[in-house]
């Protein structure tokens, strides 16, 4: 018998690498473990590297790579570590990918993606090329990249460009890299606000001839989706997976109600029994943080536009008032309604002495921070994505990471809560990859039996057992026994 020819690291598929990599990484003390050099705000250290743009600095992978603009390629061993234990919490998208990877339903899609960068995000990357995708990836949020995770990502071959602190021109400069390649164009895209959708609609538009779909997670880009629908411009389908019931029910309340504490415990050391805090929106990300917050023995006061939820909230037993009402006497500002302009700098003048001000929404301009930007303010920062801003007569405001998103910029997330959030994108991608002419250029939910699909998924981490509706049964409801068991409207 003929002995097979040794296969060499170079030699592997994208794919392979990744696999090959992990078993490579010698394990770290307990210590190295921390995340907080990467990804909370406790880490306050700084360095001459910081003062280099990654952008200027020549970097390869180890087998000769130079396709991605990360901080330090020098840290893609701790990254590894970081995702390997984000797998670990992440039961639902393992599973699609061990189920799916043979068959390889992503095969030939060409994939950029703008999403938050972390090891979550960094396992949803990765299972997309586990089933066939190749993908170019930016961060859709200037402050939410674990540098090391970059690293790692860009070590096993994929094309990221991505660091923690991006200047705007960064940010656009990453996203322009990852849509305009030589010998690469997108046929699909994942986006999370609607950057990569709209840079590619201004700069690239000729490219959306060969875009196949656009899947979009969060509440502000799904806003700017219906926005180019109406008038005239979704020239391609795309599924809002940020009203599927798995995210909103899952990922964007769970997700937000523990990391709201985490953010703002890192950044101020705050103690929260007794404080009044005002969050601003009652949809599933302020439900989350109200809550949160009232657990902690916190006064909440609700503001909302929609009496609907405005009425849930007061039955809830929080207290719905306008912002202007309270602005004096709170200790903590929270928004969570993905509109702009939501903390004016009126409000902010008569905020009291201390007051904390952060935001949990997805648009960066919930709190008005370019109307601080003046030359009575003092700005001060005393902390890792701690800025204290002073007027004139020496009252004091705390603006967490320049009002972008807390959580992701101050603290970390739950793996498992992300990883039904993952599951969902990933199918939807499939869904309208493997789909073509079955949807329209308009905004589409995610089919309830894919929903069902992706909760499934994620049972058997708590010993779940579901119960099976006889023969009867299912003809007296009018349903399948497999499902799905909802109407599409359900949410």
């Amino acid at each position: 018998m003929s002995k097979m020819p040794e296969t060499t690291f170079a030699d592997l598929s994208l794919a392979d690498k990744v696999t090959a990599k992990k078993s490579s990484i010698v394990a770290r003390r307990f210590s190295d473990v921390s995340t907080c050099s990467f990804s909370s705000a406790c880490f306050t250290e700084t360095s001459d590297e910081d003062e280099i743009s990654p952008k200027d600095v020549k970097q390869n992978n180890s087998h000769g790579s130079s396709d991605f603009c990360v901080k330090n390629i020098g840290k893609a061993a701790f990254g590894r570590r970081e995702i390997e234990i984000a797998e670990q919490e992440m039961p639902g998208i393992m599973t699609l990918r061990k189920r799916a990877a043979a068959d390889k339903p992503l095969k030939n899609a060409k994939i950029v993606g703008c999403t938050h960068i972390n090891a979550q995000t960094a396992v949803l990357i990765e299972t997309l090329i586990q089933l066939g995708a190749s993908v170019r990836w930016a961060a859709c949020n200037i402050f939410s990249t674990q540098n090391a995770v970059a690293a790692a990502l860009a070590e096993v071959g994929v094309p990221i460009f991505a660091w923690r602190g991006e200047t705007e021109e960064d940010f656009w400069w990453c996203l322009d890299r990852c849509i305009h390649n030589e010998g690469w164009q997108p046929n699909m895209i994942l986006d999370d606000g609607g950057d990569a959708t709209h840079l590619m609609l201004k700069k690239y538009p000729d490219y959306f001839k060969s875009i196949k779909g656009i899947v979009e997670e969060s509440l502000t880009g799904v806003h700017r989706l219906y926005q180019m629908s109406k008038a005239g411009k979704l020239t391609v389908p795309a599924i809002n997976v940020n009203d599927s019931v798995t995210k909103n029910k899952f990922d964007t309340y769970y997700t937000c109600r523990d990391s709201i504490l985490d953010s703002l415990k890192r950044t101020t050391d705050i103690m929260f029994g007794g404080k009044q805090v005002v969050v601003c929106g009652y949809g599933d990300v302020g439900k989350g943080c109200a809550e949160a917050l009232r657990g902690q023995g916190c006064i909440v006061y609700i503001t909302e536009i929609d009496p609907i939820c405005a009425l849930q909230a007061a039955m809830s037993g929080f207290r719905v008032v306008r912002l202007g009402e309270v602005i004096r006497n709170v200790d903590v500002v929270v928004t969570a309604t993905g509109n702009k302009h939501v903390v004016t700098r009126d409000h902010m003048n008569r905020m009291k002495n201390g007051c904390i001000v952060c935001n949990m929404g997805h648009s960066c301009s919930e709190i008005d921070v370019s109307s601080l930007h003046t030359p009575e303010l003092t700005w001060e920062r005393v902390r890792s994505q701690v800025e204290h801003i002073t007027w004139p007569d020496g009252k004091m405001i705390i603006l967490l990471a320049e009002g972008r998103l807390v959580n992701l910029s101050c603290s970390t997330i739950s793996s498992f809560v992300v990883s039904v959030a993952s599951s969902t994108q990933a199918l939807a991608l499939i869904e309208l990859y493997s789909a073509p002419g079955r949807y329209k250029s308009d905004v589409y939910l995610l089919p309830k039996k894919m929903d069902e699909y992706v909760a499934s998924l994620h049972l058997s981490t708590f010993d779940a057992h579901l119960t099976e509706l006889t023969d009867a049964q299912a003809k007296f409801l009018g349903l399948s026994k497999a499902g799905p068991f909802k109407a599409n409207y359900y949410r």
